[in-house]
């Protein structure tokens, strides 16, 4: 599980590791497609995440949360990988073209039935160099993490909130002042183990 190591995970272990795993594919005809991005980069703590606290909108079922860059589906996207790439230069200014592209995990669709029916796809990708960030009015802010700190004593709890009325816990990741839950913490969680317990030699 996360959180139950320390070990430094190199971007070699991830390309390893997504190349032997096989995603699992949502039959959810009903549910509107959208792609989330998993951006890597090799930092001075070790590989870090790119991700954004979406900024407070009425309009918006993910209002204020820490995320991954990405949205739904465009008429004018060729496939959900065109929606990752998409959506991510829109909310941060991050051009994804010339990336490498890691895998692809798990789809994953919304447990709170007051959500939107959508299945996200998540696609993981590794920059070469640093970014410029330029978030966009639908960002409060984008920010860099160490994926190592996923990993750290005390990261993981349980928070617990009232979503329409009802009193609801969900597991989440504590770091600083960011609390990562929902979808965001669905993701990162099984990718964090996903790369920490990969051996290649098994």
């Amino acid at each position: 599980m996360a959180g139950e190591t320390s070990r430094v995970i190199s971007l070699a272990t991830v390309r390893r590791a997504l190349r032997h795993h096989r995603p699992q594919v949502a039959d959810a005809p009903e549910a509107r497609p959208a792609a989330v991005a998993l951006i890597l980069l090799e930092g001075p703590q070790g590989l870090e995440i790119l991700l954004i606290r979406r900024a407070e909108r009425a309009d918006d079922p993910w209002s204020g949360q820490i995320a991954l860059p990405g949205g739904r589906y465009g008429v004018g996207d060729r496939d959900l990988f065109a929606t990752a790439v998409r959506e991510t230069r829109e909310e941060t200014g991050v051009d994804l073209s010339g990336a490498e592209r890691l895998g692809v995990l798990d789809d994953l669709h919304p447990r709170t039935p007051t959500l939107p029916p959508v299945v996200v796809r998540p696609f993981v990708f590794a920059l070469a160099r640093r970014a410029a960030l330029v978030p966009s009015d639908e960002v409060q802010r984008a920010f860099w993490l160490p994926l190592r700190r996923l990993s750290e004593p005390n990261v993981r709890r349980e928070v617990t909130l009232t979503l329409h009325g009802a009193v609801r816990t969900f597991p989440a990741y504590l770091v600083d002042d960011d609390v990562i839950w929902g979808m965001t913490e669905r993701i990162l969680t099984p990718f964090v183990d996903l790369v920490s317990n990969f051996r290649p030699d098994l």
